[in-house]
This record gives structure tokens, C-alpha cells and sequence, in this order.
């Protein structure tokens, strides 16, 4: 049986602010916007090729506190300048090595270990993955 992850709740305090940070400086394409009354808003994107959403949830005491959500890419160098493009504010690419968390991508380019990292205005984490690499993954 097939379990496919689609949709993932991002706790955030101010809707409005989150739906522009993911749109204009994530490149989130807006799904829904909808609202009944004051109290209840439903606010779904999904990230450039994604099967997988997310949606907004005005959560005071939970914004900010989702971490290591992964955005896959075949290129890390061209999606954090995507990013660092749009405004938002990015680390600089870095893999896994030896001594742990190092400065730059895989020296080899093997898939799943260069990455770049950035956070909504929350705090949220999210880390950008390259899979597409040349060596082995």
C-alpha cells in the first residue's frame, strides 16, 4: 500500500507575513486562501515541482518550532542563489564530512550530503538537499 506524504502543517504567528515570505522569497506557488470567519483560515502552497504542501496555521505557541524540513533539488548552488535572489536570507552551501558540518558542497558531489539552510520569519527550519549529485548516493 502506497502512504504518500501531502500535505505537512507549518505553525507560524502571523498568516499574512508567512503566505508572502513562501511566496515571494521561497517561490511557493498559492494553492488556497480560504477563509470562514474570524478564527478559521486555511492557507495551502507548495514548493516549485513538489508533490507535498504545506498550509498555514496561526499557532502562537507553535510558530517557529518545526525544524529540518527538506526542499530535494538537483543543484544546491543554483537553488540557494534562487533563494539568496528573492531576499531570503540563506546559509552558505556545506556537507557532512569527518569532523561533521563543513564549509562548502561534497568534495565529490555524491547525492544527499550538500545543502544550504534558511528559516521563515518564524523561525521554521528548513534545509535545502541536493540529490543530484554525480558521485554515489
Amino acid at each position: 500500500m502506497d502512504m504518500k506524504l501531502e500535505l505537512v502543517v507549518i505553525p507560524v504567528s502571523d498568516i499574512d507575513r508567512a503566505k508572502a515570505f513562501y511566496l515571494e522569497g521561497a517561490g511557493f506557488r498559492l494553492d488556497v486562501d480560504h477563509r470562514a470567519g474570524e478564527d478559521f483560515r486555511v492557507v495551502q502552497l507548495t514548493p516549485p515541482g513538489s508533490a507535498c504542501s504545506i498550509t498555514l496555521m496561526r499557532n502562537q505557541e507553535g510558530a517557529g518550532s518545526l525544524e529540518g524540513l527538506h526542499l530535494v533539488v538537483t543543484d544546491v548552488d543554483e537553488a540557494r542563489a534562487e533563494l539568496a535572489g528573492r531576499g531570503v536570507e540563506v546559509s552558505e552551501v556545506f556537507h557532512f564530512g569527518p569532523e561533521g558540518q563543513t564549509p562548502g558542497p561534497d568534495p565529490d558531489r555524491q547525492a544527499y550530503n550538500s545543502f544550504c539552510a534558511f528559516s521563515d520569519p518564524d523561525g521554521n527550519g528548513w534545509l535545502v538537499q541536493e540529490v543530484g549529485g554525480g558521485g554515489p548516493g
